[in-house]
């Protein structure tokens, strides 16, 4: 184990992106703590620093750990994180005051399984198509990966969590087309995809259908009927967002007033402002520049990751950043798009600001994946752990991870 950290090339440690991390993540603290007022700010604040110190240790510890090492144990990953999601459902499952189970309650402690799932099924993903990269050209290769991704994205569904099975469905989407799919199987695929999914979205906006839940289809139709007034209270949510966003104007408040004591917030009386609708917060405090700039953040930490993954010293590698970043950038785009009623109306966390331990901690996990990537030597012996030389042409194989699938 030493010898093989003396091996990584430290130079390399990227600490720009873990600067950036860590700067969105005291921003969504402070943000976190304006969200819950002087009655809960505080202790919303302190569970959002737990959470990023709590990550901070998993990201160091992980950064260091070969994670080809940490994939050969993927298919036990994979099991664990589908029971622990199906567990929502078992009497471990709480549903934290929401009316739906999506959290596992184990002893003191609390957590979202779906946001560690993410992260398996992005490792999950990344093994498979590692060990089956010269069969691309099969349409064997693209049923099995559809099989593998299908099992936690219908178990994530019976939540139901739509919004997080939508993230599953988008990173098993990037691994198809970036591991290299044959056109004459993806093809067909698109040309019979693009009208099932018009025919798709026609019939999950009528009444009485059978994929979406009755709040899920009533949320859908007030999205597309904006000014009908019998919608006014499903989407009384998003037109507070937008009505908080556009307070903030140019500079923002919390650069007038500075928070002082006393003084009104168009965000205040908005439900889970603290967590979905976060971007409130940001714009109404920190207006349009301020929005603006944390956007900017955002861009560097996915643009680095997708840097670490075109210069990844072998296929696995790759494929793990490009599903870190694919997942980041889903969630972000999402997350803005709902609260500024580009999208219907769902929940899906802001990584790294919106409160919550399990988005927090999964979010620097994947950090952590990707700043073990990024450190990795071109070249290591065969003693240790199964990490074999890195690839000069795509033709070369690049490891070989002593695993079964």
């Amino acid at each position: 184990m030493i010898n093989r950290i003396k091996q990584y090339d430290w130079k390399k440690y990227n600490f720009s992106l873990l600067c950036v991390v860590i700067v969105i993540c005291l921003i969504g603290a402070f943000c976190v703590k304006l969200a819950g007022g002087e009655e809960k700010g505080m202790a919303l604040m302190k569970g959002q620093i737990t959470g990023l110190i709590l990550g901070l240790v998993l990201l160091i510890i992980l950064s260091v750990i070969d994670y080809h090492f940490i994939c050969q144990f993927t298919p036990l990953y994979y099991v664990a994180g589908i029971l622990l999601t199906a567990a929502t459902h078992s009497p471990l499952g709480t549903d934290n005051g929401t009316d739906v189970n999506r959290w596992v309650k184990l002893g003191p402690i609390t957590f979202q399984p779906t946001e560690i799932m993410k992260i398996i099924l992005i490792l999950t993903l990344a093994t498979l198509y590692t060990k089956l990269r010269s069969k691309t050209d099969r349409v064997s290769t693209l049923l099995i990966a559809g099989i593998v991704a299908a099992v936690p994205v219908a178990v994530i569904l019976i939540q139901p969590d739509l919004s997080s099975s939508l993230v599953a469905v988008f990173i098993t989407v990037v691994f198809i087309f970036a591991a290299g799919t044959a056109y004459k199987i993806l093809m067909p695929i698109i040309m019979l995809g693009i009208p099932a999914s018009l025919v798709l979205f026609w019939y999950v906006q009528q009444p009485g259908n059978f994929i979406l839940r009755g709040y899920q289809f009533r949320r859908i139709y007030a999205w597309r009927n904006p000014d009908d007034p019998a919608n006014d209270d499903i989407n009384w949510q998003q037109n507070m967002c937008i009505r908080a966003i556009a307070s903030g104007k140019l500079y923002g408040k919390f650069i007038q007033d500075g928070g002082a004591e006393g003084t009104t917030r168009v965000y205040s009386p908005l439900p889970v402002n603290e967590s979905d609708f976060i971007w409130s917060v940001v714009g109404e405090e920190f207006g349009f520049l301020g929005c603006c700039l944390v956007l900017l953040l955002f861009a560097i930490v996915i643009f680095k990751c997708f840097s670490v993954a075109r210069k990844a010293k072998d296929f696995l590698g790759s494929m793990i950043a490009l599903g870190v970043a694919a997942m980041f950038m889903f969630q972000v785009f999402a997350n803005i798009c709902v609260a500024t009623r580009v999208f219907p109306n769902t929940g899906l966390p802001l990584p790294f600001i919106s409160n919550g331990l399990s988005s927090m901690v999964s979010s620097l996990i994947g950090i952590g994946f990707v700043m073990n990537i990024g450190i990795q030597p071109a070249k290591t012996s065969n003693a240790g752990f199964t990490m074999r030389s890195g690839f000069e042409d795509s033709n070369t194989k690049d490891i070989d991870i002593d695993l079964e699938l």
